[in-house]
């Protein structure tokens, strides 16, 4: 029991945050109202588990941390283009795509199929409160109905033959079980009599406590077999859909068969019952598991925090794809599917350019076809800290082409992304739809989903050097304590630090303090040199702390530098010799014995067409070395270097000219009267 609060909490969301429509049966609302109860409920505990350390999230508090609620349209757009296509490729006279309102546009493959209707299997093994499945049932029944059955005989046929459900947390799971039942009542009367409806829908439950009497029943082979099983779903309720079913050809029918004919007495001390009824829950699951679906939809959990036993367990069956649960279902998921079958998802967009994601957009590109996907503008889904897509894969190697949605200029929340789909769907020669071979992918380096990539500059990534085959591409120290070790420049004395040091042999032997990288604000050409490091004796102090020096002989050189977040455009610096740079000051020097970094490469890096290419490699506000290092390099003729030289000491000088600079001298203003007004900049020659 609670007191109920009108100014904050659960009745203040679902007042203030959430449409009346969505209280509205008559328009679907009580899945909606389902869900969002369910998500506001679990804001307290989700920001707590969130929020307070930042370190892994511990097994019990995983359905807090990844719960999230799929927005309506996005659920339309996921089912419309997986489980709608599927049907209207094999059914050309269906009408099923004029109730299909996020069906994308584009050619449907005829495919010759003879599956009934009451073959088709779907599952949402992450179902959270079951809005995926509910929406699924609509247009289920949309086809039921266009197949000639009644609205209670398809009523009764899709909850017992078509949907499949799998979730980790039983209040979830108990609200997907409610919110489906309520949809079958609404065409069915006698949907809710005792054992006349049961859905495939379950939870995970930890198979720890198995009672060993319960063996003792059965062969050593079986109780072998079972033994085997139950080990795997040990730690079912932190594992879930992702569960390494290493007996995959385990008859899982007949092994349920022998439990059942297990007797128990009446007294029944050692708890064989409940062993008993748990196990063959688990089987059930099992075969769940186990089997390949038609179509195969969910909004996976969100997690790279992950507790030491569920990163080691992840490390060991998926290890291409262990950077965050998501991308382990969009591969188990994308398998789960059969030949010529749909999986879709909504996701953290990432797995599309960074690197941790490689090897899953090589697996994507090589083995299935992307058949659309959906970008949606940075911020746009206010329910999570991360940019999201959402998509659909064939299982297919199919090259025909595939549509994608870049809405990342649209802003304004999900409502006004929702818009823009629409209209794209209304008309498809809007700007922003793109249709291209995920083929060319592949021929960009570190194969981002650039799908927007031009065909010529796909081509420049063929014919032309890359950035890392010229220059050296460094990260810096890690300090492990910057409020130890780091200063502010005009924090400490003067006489304490070196500015302008060459090399390290070149710091006087008192000196304490000497320039570091640390990136900074957005700027062009040169400054954001703000910070020193406690560097006496070679750094003796730091060197016998918790940090870690990296790359050490690159220490003290000129180079060009960029910081790690780029959440505005890529901004390059040039950096004087005798600084040193950390891993959020990213550095690249020159492979060539002399000191300085050709020029001209300063000015691709910092033109419209650099910062163009690096939006195509990685869209993220983390704009990482091997991005940097993949950009192609064609060389602009040689007058450039002139204006790029003009450019750092234009920077230069306007740096210098802030009191907030180590090299002031007097305010631009005074220059005019002023008898000395030489220069302090050094700007690279090359």
């Amino acid at each position: 029991m609670f007191t109920p609060s009108y100014h904050d909490g659960v009745i203040q969301h679902l007042i203030t945050d959430v449409s009346e429509d969505d209280f509205n049966v008559a328009v679907g609302g009580q899945v909606e109202i389902i869900g969002w109860l369910y998500q506001y409920y679990n804001t307290e505990p989700h920001d707590q588990v969130v929020n307070i350390t930042g370190g892994p999230v511990k097994k019990n508090d995983i359905p807090a941390a990844t719960q999230l609620f799929t927005t309506d349209w996005v659920v339309k757009y996921m089912v419309d283009n997986s489980l709608g296509k599927y049907w209207l490729e094999r059914h050309s006279d269906s009408h099923l795509a004029d109730k299909l309102d996020f069906l994308l546009p584009g050619e449907l493959s005829v495919t010759v199929d003879s599956e009934n209707i009451e073959e088709l299997k779907i599952i949402d093994n992450a179902m959270g409160s079951g809005h995926i499945l509910v929406y699924t049932f609509d247009v289920l029944m949309t086809i039921y109905q266009e197949q000639g059955y009644s609205s209670r005989d398809a009523a009764v046929s899709i909850v017992q033959n078509n949907l499949f459900g799998l979730e980790i947390d039983k209040r979830a799971y108990q609200l997907a079980y409610f919110a489906l039942m309520m949809k079958a009542r609404q065409f069915n009367r006698r949907a809710l009599r005792p054992d006349n409806l049961v859905p495939n829908l379950f939870v995970f439950e930890d198979t720890d406590d198995i009672s060993e009497e319960l063996y003792a029943q059965v062969s050593d082979d079986l109780a072998d077999r079972l033994h085997d099983v139950a080990n795997m779903f040990s730690n079912a309720r932190e594992l879930g859909s992702i569960i390494h079913l290493e007996s995959k050809k385990n008859d899982y029918s007949e092994l349920s068969e022998a439990v059942q004919q297990i007797e128990v007495d009446d007294l029944d001390i050692f708890g064989v019952q409940n062993s008993k009824a748990k196990l063959l829950r688990t089987l059930k699951i099992a075969q769940v598991l186990t089997t390949q679906y038609d179509i195969v939809v969910t909004n996976p959990p969100y997690m790279n925090k992950m507790d030491p036993a569920l990163k080691k367990y992840v490390k060991r069956f998926y290890s291409d794809y262990a950077g965050d649960l998501f991308s382990i279902f969009i591969f188990n998921n994308s398998n789960l599917a059969k030949p010529g079958g749909y999986s879709a998802f909504m996701t953290p967009f990432v797995w599309m350019f960074i690197k941790t994601y490689e090897k899953l957009r090589k697996f994507l590109i090589e083995n299935k076809k992307i058949d659309s996907l959906i970008q949606m503008e940075y911020s746009a889904f206010e329910e999570a800290t991360v940019p999201i897509n959402t998509f659909v894969l064939k299982n297919t190697k199919d090259e025909s082409l595939g549509s994608y949605l870049k809405l990342s200029a649209f802003r304004g929340g999900m409502d006004v992304q929702k818009d823009k789909v629409l209209e794209a769907i209304e008309d498809p020669k809007v700007d922003y739809l793109y249709r291209t071979n995920q083929a060319n992918f592949a021929k960009i380096p570190g194969m981002p989903i650039a799908y927007w990539a031009s065909e010529n500059l796909v081509k420049s990534f063929v014919s032309n050097p890359k950035l890392g085959d010229i220059l050296e591409m460094k990260v810096g120290l890690s300090t492990g304590n910057n409020l130890r070790f780091l200063r502010l420049w005009f924090e400490v004395a003067i006489e304490n630090t070196c500015f302008h040091a060459s090399s390290n042999s070149e710091v006087p032997i008192n000196v304490k303090w000497i320039p570091i990288d640390k990136g900074g604000a957005y700027r062009k050409w040169y400054g954001n040199n703000d910070y020193i490091i406690n560097w006496e004796k070679n750094g003796m102090e730091i060197k016998h702390s918790n940090a870690t020096i990296r790359n050490p002989k690159f220490y003290f050189k000129a180079a060009f530098t960029w910081s790690d977040v780029t959440s505005g455009n890529f901004a390059l610096r040039y950096r004087e010799a005798g600084s040193i740079f950390t891993t959020v000051g990213l550095s690249a020097f020159s492979k060539e014995k002399r000191a300085i970094v050709p020029s001209y490469l300063m000015g691709i890096l910092n033109s419209k067409v650099g910062n163009y290419y690096f939006k195509l490699l990685n869209p993220t506000i983390h704009l990482n070395i091997s991005d940097v290092a993949n950009l192609p390099v064609v060389k602009p003729d040689a007058s450039i270097t002139k204006n790029i030289t003009n450019n750092i000491e234009i920077s230069c000088s306007d740096w210098n000219s802030f009191e907030t600079s180590w090299d002031f001298t007097h305010y631009p203003l005074l220059a005019h009267i002023a008898d000395d007004n030489l220069s302090h900049c050094r700007s690279p020659v090359g």
